[in-house]
């Protein structure tokens, strides 16, 4: 919490009270976030380590489902790169199954191979949510470098608008800023409800497939489930988190502003 709102704070203030319980929350989700992923990569690696009955690895088989879906334009390709991670890409007309699992004949590699084909499935398919998902194309693809023009905005709201100043006042550059945060979280959430929606589609897609294709038992499919499940709440968690943190944007800014109006009536 900036200096100024800090040195001012006050518990009689509704607007105040809503940016201490609202930071209360993120904190809170942050914490659970830490607890899912530490969960999550416990089963990644612990069903990464189980054979699957097929004995099929993850690249054959999204291959053979992309094969058998009309998609031999498609590649399938390895990444060593834990932030590029298991994906499929509109543009590359690729699928991409991490080093660790692309190789082994494992559930997690089974899954992870024929989840991500799903989702070229579903491209070609012209699904609206994967179609709106293509158009944000440029952020899904540059993900994992998010934090660096959300940093730079983050840093100019940070000290353009709730930085200190002997006369705390909002000019043209400070509310254009302010507006610029706000809405590259804004459009962050947009893109975590479009992803989680597309990922979550292609996982009943994988299901089906994979009983289709005869590659995994009734007791393997439940296994994925439960993969699964866990991606879908992190997915979860993190659009919660987003959409806390642009309220807290927005209350910092009405704070600024109330703050601003207060000093110019007093001077008045």
């Amino acid at each position: 919490m900036p200096e100024t709102l800090l040195n001012n704070f006050d518990l009689s203030n509704p607007l105040h009270i809503a940016i201490l319980v609202v930071i209360g929350l993120i904190a809170i989700v942050a914490v659970v976030s830490v607890v899912i992923s530490i969960w999550l990569a416990v089963k990644y690696v612990k069903f990464n380590r189980r054979q699957n009955s097929a004995g099929i690895t993850g690249s054959d088989a999204a291959r053979k489902i992309l094969d058998h879906n009309g998609l031999q334009h498609i590649k399938v390709s390895v990444v060593g790169s834990v932030m590029f991670g298991n994906s499929y890409s509109h543009y590359f007309k690729k699928i991409r199954i991490r080093r660790m699992t692309n190789k082994k004949t494992s559930i997690t590699s089974l899954a992870m191979g024929v989840q991500k084909s799903c989702l070229a499935i579903l491209d070609k398919e012209n699904d609206p949510d994967m179609k709106q998902r293509v158009r944000l194309i440029p952020i899904i693809t540059f993900g994992p470098f998010a934090f660096i023009p959300l940093l730079i905005i983050g840093v100019l709201l940070d000290v353009a608008v709730l930085s200190t100043s002997a006369e705390p006042t909002l000019g043209l550059g400070t509310v254009v800023c302010s507006i610029l945060g706000i809405l590259f979280y804004v459009l962050s959430f947009i893109l975590s409800l479009k992803v989680y929606k597309t990922e979550v589609k292609a996982q009943e897609r994988a299901y089906v497939e994979l009983q289709k294709e005869r590659m995994a038992t009734e007791e393997e499919i439940e296994l994925m489930k439960e993969l699964f499940k866990l991606y879908n709440i992190q997915y979860i968690n993190d659009m919660i988190l987003a959409f806390l943190q642009v309220i807290l944007k927005i209350l910092m800014l009405l704070a600024r502003v109330q703050g601003s109006s207060s000093t110019s009536s007093s001077n008045a």
